[in-house]
């Protein structure tokens, strides 16, 4: 339908928590969700949140084959969900290196859970249930939290851990040769 700015760190939309989706029969969704595959495809990302492009319903989406940003990552099937909940199903945390399309140029060291089950609704209100480990499961919590209001430098543990990409390219991607 349309590529849609995605608004930057600081506006409120991204600190304020979203609304459930309660009406999956109107057309406002299925335009919502086409607009966001849009500005995700345009702008690189592995996934996108509903807030990310100013609205703030709980509607999440992610997935790629390739993808330039995270070039070492296996593929995650495109998933689009709504009014997702996340089940953590090891205690066991991993670090790893995120970025933002609203948070442009800068990665920062995330911990995230290995491994969780997710759950929410598809486009059309059918449930969807997945369990998730790596990258897959990191990619979900990071979309999740958007629609909490949380962007992943809340998440850093070490802010020494945090900058531009240009200046991080060595340690995040050693072995890509740019």
């Amino acid at each position: 339908m349309a590529i849609k700015s995605v608004i930057k760190m600081g506006n409120e939309k991204l600190a304020t928590p979203s609304l459930p989706v309660t009406n999956f029969s109107n057309g406002e969704i299925k335009e919502l969700v086409s607009d966001m595959q849009d500005t995700m495809r345009e702008k690189g990302g592995v996934g996108i949140a509903a807030p990310q492009i100013g609205c703030n319903l709980r509607v999440v989406m992610f997935g790629f084959d390739y993808n330039e940003r995270y070039p070492n990552e296996k593929p995650v099937p495109f998933t689009i969900l709504i009014n997702p909940t996340i089940e953590i199903l090891s205690d066991e945390m991993v670090d790893g290196w995120e970025g933002c399309l609203s948070v442009p140029g800068l990665r920062g060291l995330v911990p995230r859970y290995k491994k969780i089950q997710y759950s929410g609704y598809d486009i059309d209100g059918q449930p969807i249930f997945c369990v998730a480990e790596g990258f897959h499961a990191r990619v979900v919590q990071h979309e999740c939290d958007h629609v909490d209001g949380i962007l992943f430098p809340q998440r850093i543990k070490e802010m020494k851990s945090f900058g531009f990409e240009d200046e991080l390219k060595d340690i995040i991607w050693p072995q890509v040769k740019t």
